[in-house]
């Protein structure tokens, strides 16, 4: 028990810089609260003791401000910070080294009995706002950013942004050097939405001018063009500063 409360502290100085010792993170966290009250609810729980395990959740929900349902199963070293406004529910499964920001819902879509809530893998960031609903899988490494809503199963190491959330990806996203990115995701360019609207866009700019000049070409070789209307050239087309790698090989 000792161990695994250990465990919390140390996880709290690792993915937030502003734990200062671990008087203050046992005292004054209230997501360390919330996941030491429902590993007695959830004891209580497997037991058979229902009603005590739904009442001890009921406690944990009025002082932390967190909802977790004494089914949940809650892997080790769980961060939930902030913790305002999250809701995990009865069937949902959250592995190792998970991290959720405020007002995280991982729910259920269905009134019927059996799974109805999301699996998380391992070390799973899900940031502030996101809403991860029905018997999905989250694989490990996976990142959710916040506000997303996901509906779906997500791939190992993916991100997930917008509602319905779509992955997005280049080396901006790259796992591969360990970076803990706090609520889920970090400032990126390379919406893959954003870019396809990006190079219509582009190539819109591109037909008007390629017609002005074939209609120019015809006035002048003496063709009468008056009643047809020259086009406006748009130049308003929004620019992704700083152009990212995949974005330069979509102008390409």
């Amino acid at each position: 028990m000792f161990t695994r409360i250990k465990e919390d502290i140390n996880i709290v100085f690792e993915r937030d810089p502003a734990a200062r010792h671990a008087l203050e993170v046992l005292t004054t966290y209230p997501g360390v609260h919330a996941v030491l009250f429902h590993r007695l609810s959830h004891a209580c729980w497997n037991v058979g003791l229902k009603w005590l395990a739904r009442f001890i959740s009921h406690l944990a929900r009025w002082f932390t401000g967190i909802e977790i349902h004494p089914g949940a199963k809650l892997g080790r070293r769980l961060f939930i910070d902030h913790g305002m406004g999250v809701v995990i529910g009865e069937t949902a499964e959250v592995g190792d080294d998970c991290t959720l920001y405020h007002g995280v819902t991982l729910g259920g879509t269905s009134w019927s009995k059996g799974k109805r809530h999301p699996t998380l893998g391992n070390n799973v960031v899900i940031g502030a706002g996101a809403k991860v609903l029905g018997p999905i899988n989250i694989a490990d490494d996976a990142r959710i950013g916040s506000n997303s809503v996901v509906v779906k199963d997500v791939e190992h190491g993916a991100t997930m942004v917008g509602l319905p959330a779509h992955a997005v990806g280049s080396a901006e996203y790259n796992r591969a050097n360990g970076r803990f990115d706090a609520y889920g995701h970090q400032p990126s360019n390379d919406d893959p939405v954003a870019l396809a609207i990006h190079g219509l866009c582009k190539q819109v700019n591109l037909l008007d001018r390629y017609n002005q000049d074939l209609l120019e070409k015809l006035k002048s070789s003496g063709v009468e063009i008056s009643d047809i209307e020259l086009p406006e050239i748009k130049t308003d087309c929004i620019e992704l500063e700083p152009k990212s790698e995949s974005s330069s090989k979509l102008e390409d």
